[in-house]
């Protein structure tokens, strides 16, 4: 705001200041004058250079961290925190008798055991928060002896861990929090709320399934049963099919409550998430054993049902050109490193989508034309069929296979 004022200006207009009055005085460098107006003019310039600093902190699109949480702090809004990696090992013998709490190394972290699933397997938390703890699989050493212990085994990542949340992140989200109000379970608040979880990325949000219908004329009747066995033989399969779809959500209580909300989303890696963190978002929004009663965060009415996204492996078929001394072999590590760059931007895109992605034809084209060595490619197949591969709101792409030569 104050690029113009300079310490030249400012020094230029403070001489036209005297010498309007006392056109005689000698105001070149090194005079009487310019030696008692010139260090006026640099504190002045400093101060003006202060006043600007203090507008940007002011506002929140060019704050910097440490002001920007003190303006996101009058919302209640703050980043979010590191969260440790939870994995799964598996160890030998299975019937050892592993503590809870026994150290591990693997890298540059060390795991402590946090639970035992059965006979040779257990979950280890990451003793430092991050994705320092996302590195498995791995062979894990113990931090002091085990005893009988013969090998231990990082299998693989149950929920990722995650990094404080970086600066323009939250930047992003503070501003989005005045165009959505989360209030009482909208969708705003799932979003905000779900998203806040530990292992969580991108969320969706689906509506209730049940409309605006009355739930007491939902409710399975009396004699129902009987009713559908009784069925005659030349009911149509879908028909039947139907009814039987209709009186298990009715069994259920899928009909009969203020709505069924259905979450889908990813895990902080961006990629389809277990079926272990699946379930501790669900106890987290809506435990299983109290549905609908508001046990979670979701409304007392709200039966919430937690799904993660379906992973589709991509197979792109490619034809290439090469450089001089360049051949596929060479070439094809940055290719698949390309091919992987691009589907994580689609997946890293879903959450906001519309609809169901699309892997493209021509972005992966692009993507790969980049790589080292390319001179020309052409996709010709994408899981075996020319075009784009579109999918189901329900699917992400995921790394496959890249063919070419």
């Amino acid at each position: 705001m104050y690029e113009d004022i300079t310490y030249e200006n400012l020094l230029a207009s403070m001489m036209q200041a005297a010498v309007a009055e006392h056109p005689g005085l000698d105001t070149r460098e090194g005079s009487v004058l310019w030696y008692a107006q010139a260090p006026a003019a640099a504190e002045a310039q400093n101060l003006y250079l202060q006043l600007d600093a203090v507008l940007d902190e002011t506002f929140a699109d060019t704050a910097s961290r440490p002001y920007l949480l003190r303006r996101a702090a009058e919302r209640g809004l703050e980043p979010k925190p590191a969260s440790a990696a939870l994995i799964r090992g598996s160890f030998l013998p299975q019937d050892l008798a592993l503590a809870v709490g026994t150290r591990f190394n693997l890298g540059e972290v060390n795991y402590a055991v946090e639970e035992l699933l059965g006979p040779g397997s257990c979950t280890l938390r990451c003793e430092t928060a991050g994705t320092a703890g996302n590195d498995v699989p791995g062979e894990l050493s113990p931090v002091e002896y085990v005893a009988g212990l013969e090998s231990i085994r990082a299998e693989e990542l149950l929920v990722p861990g995650e990094d404080e949340e970086e600066t323009e992140s939250f930047r992003s989200r503070y501003l989005a929090s005045f165009q959505a109000q989360s209030f009482g379970g909208n969708r705003a608040d799932y979003l905000e709320k779900t998203g806040a979880l530990p292992g969580v990325g991108g969320v969706r949000v689906f509506r209730a399934w049940n409309g605006g219908l009355d739930p007491a004329a939902l409710a399975l009747p009396q004699g129902w049963d009987s009713w559908f066995s009784a069925l005659p033989e030349d009911t149509p399969p879908a028909v039947a099919a139907w009814l039987q779809a209709a009186s298990q959500a009715a069994g259920e209580g899928l009909l009969v409550t203020g709505g069924v909300v259905r979450l889908l989303f990813l895990d902080s890696a961006f990629s389809p998430p277990t079926a272990e963190l699946c379930e501790q978002v669900q106890q987290a929004v809506d435990p299983r054993e109290n549905q609908g009663e508001g046990m979670g965060f979701a409304p007392i009415g709200h039966i919430v049902q937690v799904e993660g996204v379906r992973g589709v492996p991509v197979t792109a078929e490619v034809s290439l050109q090469y450089e001089e001394s360049w051949d596929w072999e060479a070439a094809k590590p940055y290719l698949e490193e390309a091919m992987q760059d691009y589907l994580l931007s689609l997946r890293k895109s879903w959450a906001e989508s519309q609809g169901g992605l699309t892997v493209r034809v021509s972005a992966l084209e692009s993507a790969l034309l980049a790589c080292p060595g390319v001179v020309d490619v052409t996709v010709t197949a994408l899981n075996g069929a020319g075009g784009n591969l579109s999918l189901s709101e329900d699917e992400v792409p995921v790394g496959g296979m890249l063919i070419g030569s």
